[in-house]
């Protein structure tokens, strides 16, 4: 089923766009080998690692499989624009309107510039997102405290040590009193990804580096990256909680495992297992991958929950599919009951589908503020 869905843009591209191209028999047939071999990325991804989510292909193949599928998939969307635009164009005039040659040649060229730019946009080092947050009775002693939120880094063979290096070294070079990674650090198991993630043990924060599972952990064997990810330095939480102190103040940080934890026997989210014993009053930030459950945080009193899953929705006008799967939430900031959630873009994203347009990865800094006074 999965290899069908991702199949239907070239199936679409093969009768609408290739076949009416006045070329001869042999090569639209070689050409529509080329195009299925490129759909099938996702099979081949399976080939060569057992899973779709990681594809083993030397880092420029991936790029170019990227790039290709990408291109497909654009060439789909805009085919069908053309095909809608042309049966306007037929009701109103009330006759056949053909298609134009260099109209659909015109919208493949289009199609492949925009797929290569939405590449470039993907795998380049995210920037730097600040963020002001205020905070419901933030102790004073937290008021201008810093946090770095880095998600979904997806590291792979796209995603690997050079680059893995360079957000380490930018995320140390803020300064933050905090680091917090939520969920899907990697694509891969250990045996596959233990150079790549091996720069993560560098990460520094004068209160520690704290880490959540993604759905995609439990792809590859949570308990063994939980533990493994404890070995560099940065302590899981699995629906449990820390306690920050400075001086009389105290902030409450509590992780919860991913929503799909249960398909491989693990357990759930649970909010209140993770804030069971926490000290009253103190105000809580949730580490939840997905933002699906934010209501349900805020209501057991949560103050800012950080976030990550959506990658901001990779594409304009896409952004609007991926919100409706996660419950309105897609990119950004939202009051959700009292209650703040951050949603951040994604410090990379999944190398099945590395395609960014109009909306930007980030590495983020946040600063929390006490609550002022509203009238």
């Amino acid at each position: 089923m999965f290899h069908l869905m991702f199949s239907l843009p070239c199936l679409l591209v093969l009768v609408r766009w290739l076949w009416p191209l006045p070329l001869s028999t042999k090569s639209k047939v070689a050409s529509a080998v080329v195009l299925v071999l490129i759909s099938q990325y996702h099979l081949w991804s399976r080939l060569s690692s057992g899973s779709v989510f990681s594809p083993e292909f030397p880092k420029g193949l991936v790029i170019l499989f990227n790039w290709g599928f990408g291109a497909i998939l654009l060439l789909a969307v805009f085919q069908l624009l053309v095909d809608t635009g042309a049966l306007i164009v037929m009701a109103i005039r009330r006759r056949r309107v053909a298609i134009a040659p260099r109209l659909r040649y015109g919208i493949a060229i289009a199609a492949a510039l925009l797929a290569a730019l939405g590449v470039n946009q993907a795998i380049k080092s995210p920037s730097l997102e600040d963020v002001l947050i205020e905070v419901k009775n933030l102790p004073h002693e937290f008021d201008g405290y810093q946090v770095v939120h880095l998600t979904d880094l997806h590291i792979s063979r796209l995603f690997d040590a050079p680059w893995t290096r360079k957000v380490v070294a930018d995320a140390n070079a803020l300064d933050a009193d905090l680091i917090v990674i939520t969920g899907d650090l990697i694509d891969g198991n250990i045996a596959h990804r233990e150079r790549d993630v091996a720069p993560l043990r560098d990460l520094r924060a004068p209160d520690g580096v704290w880490v959540i599972p993604g759905n995609h952990e439990y792809f590859f064997g949570h308990k063994a990256w939980m533990a493994y990810f404890a070995g560099l330095n940065m302590t899981p939480l699995d629906n449990s909680h820390t306690v920050l102190k400075r001086g009389a103040g105290q902030l409450v940080l509590a992780g919860v495992n991913d929503v799909t934890a249960p398909q491989t026997g693990a357990a759930p989210p649970d909010v209140d297992a993770a804030l069971r014993g926490a000290p009253a009053g103190a105000p809580v930030i949730l580490l939840d991958h997905q933002p699906r459950n934010a209501r349900h945080a805020a209501s057991r009193g949560v103050a800012l929950q950080l976030s990550g899953h959506t990658h901001g929705g990779m594409i304009v006008g896409l952004d609007r599919v991926v919100a409706r799967a996660n419950n309105g939430f897609v990119s950004g900031r939202y009051d959700v009951d009292g209650m703040t959630l951050y949603l951040n873009n994604g410090t990379a994203l999944w190398p099945g589908f590395a395609l960014r347009l109009g909306v930007p990865s980030e590495l983020t800094r946040i600063t929390l503020r006490r609550q002022t006074a509203r009238s």
